[in-house]
């Protein structure tokens, strides 16, 4: 009976998601907001509440976690992550600093405390590279001159995680300066091995993978991440940063060949893992963090706005490429759930939680709109700003102001800096 209620729950948990993004696609929105108001439906409180499948839904979430790392490692090669820190480094830096802090003072002011001041810094700086990237094949804009700089903030953005996951897995944890620096230093030297064999060794790596069988190379590729997250995680380093790291050791026909066949795993399992964060968010816990919820995703949507913007015109792109770059950035998505979902697990702080929800839903759905109309609307504003100045009467010349009769007009005099005669002003 216990096994016959799980797979009815379970079934219908896949049902509900694969119907929701049919209805997500028909509309074409990312479904992530769906899948978390489907997991707020199924958890406690929620419309109906799950009984005996959420220990076996947790499961998946956490595979779901270590498929969107690799897959995301699939997507660049050790030598391309190289040279985006060479040249992109400032827009990276700019990038933390302006969408970090708001999330790390919103913490503060709120009376959080410094451990849940750094992961809402993080919630709030990591854009959802997934929903950008669908977002700008759906407007056929992966050929445009900015997509370039807009890739290369979220490869920054995904690096910074190899370095700053174990940094918030040593806080969660409580662990001592002494632990967490050794984990730090061991993620570093994790990081930095495998980078160094990529480079070097990528192309026996991915011949000793490499199959012509389908099955067999998924069973390798997939067994090889499992196992390398596990044995990450038993090093108190995060499990998604030893996923990460081995996609980006695997290069060439292998990287696309897993990429194909691992894609409707991590779609499947992605969509799992944003449910089981929605179970563990109570529905009456939203209300009260809505309004901080949406202030800080005003703050950081502009914020992120002024990112792209500011990286696009250091890269020489043209006025309206720099808006379309800053408003493909806004969308939060499965990497802020990752972090929040890290803080709910250890028991952090209880509105952390609902407030990562809050906002990545709204800025989830907001994200493919800046997209979209960023550079139409401020070019509007930009033609209005020019017809209210045309249309503005000129301001008094001093030519037209009537001259005293009773005392001479005075001048002032301008000192030319190259030893040019004073001339009248």
């Amino acid at each position: 009976m216990h096994s016959a209620v799980l797979l009815i729950e379970f079934g219908a948990i896949i049902l509900a998601l694969g119907l929701l993004g049919r209805f997500a696609g028909r509309f074409q929105f990312s479904p992530i907001p769906l899948y978390l108001l489907a997991g707020l439906a199924f958890g406690t409180g929620g419309l109906l509440p799950l009984g005996t499948s959420e220990e076996f839904v947790a499961i998946g979430a956490e595979i779901g976690v270590i498929l969107l790392l690799l897959m995301l490692g699939l997507e660049y090669t050790a030598s391309d992550l190289v040279s985006n820190l060479k040249t992109q480094y400032p827009a990276g830096l700019v990038d933390c600093a302006l969408n970090a802090l708001p999330g790390a003072a919103a913490a503060l002011l709120m009376g959080w405390g410094p451990v849940a001041a750094v992961v809402l810094a993080g919630v709030t700086w990591i854009s959802s590279s997934g929903v950008i990237a669908k977002v700008l094949g759906d407007l056929g804009r992966l050929g445009n001159r900015e997509t370039p700089v807009i890739l290369s903030i979220l490869v920054l953005e995904d690096l910074a995680m190899a370095v700053y996951l174990p940094i918030i897995t040593a806080l969660l944890a409580g662990v001592g300066w002494a632990a967490g620096s050794l984990t730090l230093a061991i993620a570093l030297g994790a990081a930095g091995a495998v980078l160094f064999v990529a480079v070097r060794y990528g192309r026996v790596i991915s011949r000793f993978v490499s199959s012509d069988d389908p099955e067999k190379l998924l069973l390798v590729v997939l067994g090889l991440t499992i196992l390398v997250a596990g044995i990450a995680q038993q090093l108190q380093v995060s499990a998604a940063v030893g996923a990460f790291l081995v996609g980006i050791a695997l290069s060439g026909e292998v990287a696309e060949g897993a990429h194909s066949l691992l894609a409707p795993l991590r779609d499947l399992f992605a969509a799992v893992f944003f449910v089981f964060f929605g179970l563990h968010t109570d529905p009456a816990s939203i209300p009260p963090v809505l309004l901080p919820a949406l202030a800080l995703a005003a703050v950081t949507a502009c914020t992120k706005v002024a990112t792209g913007y500011w990286a696009a015109r250091r890269a020489g792109i043209s006025v309206k490429g720099r808006w379309r770059a800053g408003g493909a950035l806004v969308a939060r998505g499965e990497f802020s759930i990752v972090i929040a979902g890290l803080a709910v697990s250890a028991g952090i702080e209880p509105s952390l939680g609902p407030l990562a929800t809050a906002y990545v839903l709204i800025l989830v759905v907001v994200g493919p709109l800046t997209a979209r109309y960023a550079e139409p609307v401020a070019a509007l504003v930009g033609r209005m700003s020019r017809r209210r100045d045309a249309a503005a009467p000129p301001t008094a010349d001093v030519a037209d102001v009537p001259a005293q009769p009773l005392s001479p007009p005075l001048t002032s005099k301008v000192i030319d800096t190259e030893g040019a005669q004073p001339r009248e002003s």
